[in-house]
């Protein structure tokens, strides 16, 4: 028999939530964690980043939490900001109490800010150890009416140094709360506060996710400094002219504005998030899945819908923040035997997710340049060529005939071939690739030389959620 969240405990409103952005089976840890934290059980999970560890513990704090008090009810501490932003993400996709207010603490953010969005009232504060530390010694962060904690990779913060800091923050927690500790690997240090600090815990375990499949080509394109990936991704896109393709990125707002300016660039395009509707979802997957629709911009959450069983490319315009993450999206595309290819557009702050993610493939990743103009030039002829040579089979030429004669008294016919074709390239030609611009040797280290701004905005990138496990 298949388990469902229904099964699981969840409510009816949650359920047909999450039916709505795609999730229909739950993972193993949400399996074994929901039915303990919902029956007020503290928790152990130890789990792999990507099995569905956000929504094991986030799900029965949402079924749980108080929408009309205005209090800090549950506390998620992360050892990163880029988890902290994708944790709170998640959370505002999986909630269905519109009053319910969540809050991302960390570093790099304005303090007064987090300080006046907790005076307002919240209820659920995701954030790193240091910032809610600062908030808790500023008298700003009150956690009186604290009834849930979570320590999500509890062996990261125990290996960047934040143990001691988990420690205090846990001290100055009620006693009777709730406390879900959520870890990849169970070091001694993580033990003992689990000993110390949960009582009577329910340990649950799951699998890591297999490794991506082996017909999936993966190349990845350094974003030279200064560039924009949209500049890069435009031309990737007239080199690959996928058949169908998704374009993965980190947060609603992303998927918007990149969608919106693909389509500004004439590519037949769709956005597919957490705010489309059911009817507006469902329409878009049939469309997609008749081939109606080659491209779409999705955040990780709103992809759980998508399966498509001929996808040809599978793009992250956003690196995902784990490994896993990157395996489960590749791993759309290159199916029942198909082979298929993975792109991701890589800058150098994300150097670091990079290597993390070679290391769990124990591959290296192919680097390539981004793409000239000559080649995307070359690219559009040879197709140009193509069409020619399918018109020329066709009935309709001799429809033309008599112009091509009354031009020949005055025109070579090569002439008029030419003129011919350089009037159906400049009409077809995107308005982008009309400028002069030229690509660096070193992507990383080398700086473009534009001598035209493309048209149109570029996209301000803001990191958020990767994924709602």
């Amino acid at each position: 028999m298949t388990t469902s969240f229904k099964s699981l405990g969840l409510s009816d409103a949650h359920v047909e939530h999450l039916e709505q952005l795609g999730f229909i089976d739950p993972t193993d840890i949400q399996i074994q964690a929901i039915p303990q934290l919902l029956q007020g059980h503290d928790v152990v999970g130890q789990s792999q980043t990507g099995t569905g560890k956000t929504a094991a513990y986030s799900l029965p704090i949402l079924e749980q939490i108080e929408a009309d008090k205005q209090a800090v009810q549950a506390l998620i501490l992360t050892p990163t900001r880029e988890l902290a932003q994708q944790v709170a993400q998640a959370i505002e996709d999986f909630k269905v109490q519109r009053k319910l207010k969540i809050l991302t603490v960390c570093g790099g953010q304005s303090l007064e800010r987090q300080i006046r969005s907790l005076e307002r009232g919240i209820q659920i504060v995701v954030g790193t150890p240091g910032r809610v530390i600062d908030l808790l010694d500023r008298g700003k962060l009150n956690l009186s009416e604290l009834r849930w904690v979570v320590l999500d990779e509890a062996d990261e913060m125990l290996s960047m140094g934040f143990i001691d800091d988990v420690k205090k923050i846990l001290k100055q927690a009620p006693a009777e709360r709730h406390t879900a500790c959520f870890s990849a690997t169970m070091p001694p240090a993580i033990k003992d506060l689990i000993q110390n600090f949960l009582r009577d815990p329910v340990t649950v375990k799951a699998g890591q996710q297999k490794a991506a499949p082996a017909k999936i080509e993966q190349q990845v394109y350094m974003v030279p400094r200064s560039w924009s990936k949209i500049q890069v991704l435009q031309a990737i896109l007239e080199l690959e002219a996928p058949e169908a393709a998704i374009v993965f990125v980190r947060t609603k707002k992303t998927a918007a504005e990149l969608c919106q300016k693909l389509q500004e660039m004439g590519e037949n395009v769709y956005e597919y998030h957490g705010n489309l509707s059911q009817v507006q979802r469902e329409r878009l997957v049939q469309r997609f899945r008749e081939g109606k629709i080659p491209l779409v911009v999705a955040t990780d959450i709103a992809a759980r819908g998508l399966d498509v069983e001929n996808l040809s490319h599978v793009i992250n315009f956003d690196l995902p923040d784990n490994a896993e993450t990157y395996i489960h999206r590749i791993g759309r595309t290159g199916r029942a035997g198909k082979s298929g290819k993975a792109i991701s557009l890589v800058q150098p702050i994300d150097r670091r997710l990079l290597r993390q993610i070679e290391r769990r493939l124990k591959q290296t990743l192919q680097i390539f340049p981004v793409p000239s103009r000559a080649e995307v030039e070359a690219n559009r002829i040879a197709k140009l060529q193509q069409q020619i040579k399918e018109t020329l089979a066709g009935e309709r030429m001799a429809s033309f005939l008599p112009i091509v004669n009354e031009l020949s008294d005055e025109y070579d016919a090569q002439a008029i071939a030419a003129a011919a074709l350089q009037m159906i390239y400049d009409q077809n030609c995107p308005t982008w690739m009309k400028t002069d611009w030229e690509v660096p040797q070193d992507g990383f280290a080398a700086k473009p030389v534009i001598k035209a701004k493309p048209q149109g905005r570029i996209l301000k990138q803001t990191p958020a959620s990767n994924q709602l496990r």
